[in-house]
């Protein structure tokens, strides 16, 4: 036994060969037994894939880099499900690709910033941060007020996500930009919408064509809103 392995120590190129079938047949066993069943995540009650002008705003969200300063993950930590809300849960980012849970704080945890504030005072806020919270760091983004959000785009990017695991229906995609002027017009009738995305939250002046500001508030205001923690449905996830 000791003459085998001091033959496979002394040559590097069947060692490095070994050591490549240990690690594949480690991780087959690992793998394979995953594509036995439909998903690793629990379903719960209320989660949705993100409606068109959210989808929109959250691709705004990422491209403006907001999750460099802003966390979107709770901790089972005492202090944090005390200042922030029910611990996130894997079902709440399901359809997020990628995941936005970051891993620096310079400003609060979103994961549950929905609701929390009017969309008025998000507008203000992301005109003027320092108007609202005078020792925010934030800078201002009262230029995404004045840009007319890119909708050309907007069913091949709602097909994609559908490539890749989200449950966007014929039907959702369909509607997707009626849904999307439906939710930037706070005049105009939601019944359609809130169907298709019950909780979507109606933004804007419905004075002209949405706005990447819109979009983004739009966004922020269902973040950690989709699931009821209250609901019997979910009771086994209550703190």
């Amino acid at each position: 036994m000791f003459i085998r392995h001091e033959t496979i120590e002394k040559n590097a190129f069947l060692m490095l060969l070994l050591t490549l079938v240990v690690i594949s047949i480690g991780g087959l066993v690992e793998v394979v037994p995953l594509f036995t069943i439909e998903t690793t995540v629990e379903h719960v009650t209320g989660v949705r894939p993100y409606s068109p002008l959210e989808s929109r705003g959250r691709d705004i969200y990422i491209r403006e880099g907001c999750y460099n300063c802003h966390s979107q993950m709770i901790r089972a930590l005492r202090d944090e499900v005390e200042r922030y809300g029910h611990y996130s849960i894997a079902a709440e980012s399901m359809y997020d690709h990628p995941f936005q849970w970051g891993s620096k704080r310079i400003g609060p945890d979103l994961a549950r910033v929905g609701g929390k504030y009017s969309s008025d005072w998000h507008y203000a806020h992301m005109a003027n941060a320092q108007s609202m919270v005078p020792e925010s760091l934030m800078p201002h983004y009262a230029f995404l007020a004045e840009t007319v959000l890119d909708t050309d785009d907007l069913v091949k990017r709602l097909k994609a996500q559908r490539m890749v695991g989200v449950p966007y229906s014929d039907e959702a995609i369909a509607n997707a930009l009626a849904d999307l002027r439906t939710q930037a017009d706070p005049a105009a009738d939601n019944a359609a919408l809130l169907k298709r995305y019950p909780k979507a939250v109606q933004v804007g002046r419905g004075d002209g064509p949405a706005t990447e500001l819109d979009a983004l508030v739009a966004y922020l205001q269902v973040l950690g809103t989709m699931v009821d923690f209250a609901d019997p449905a979910n009771e086994n996830l209550r703190q």
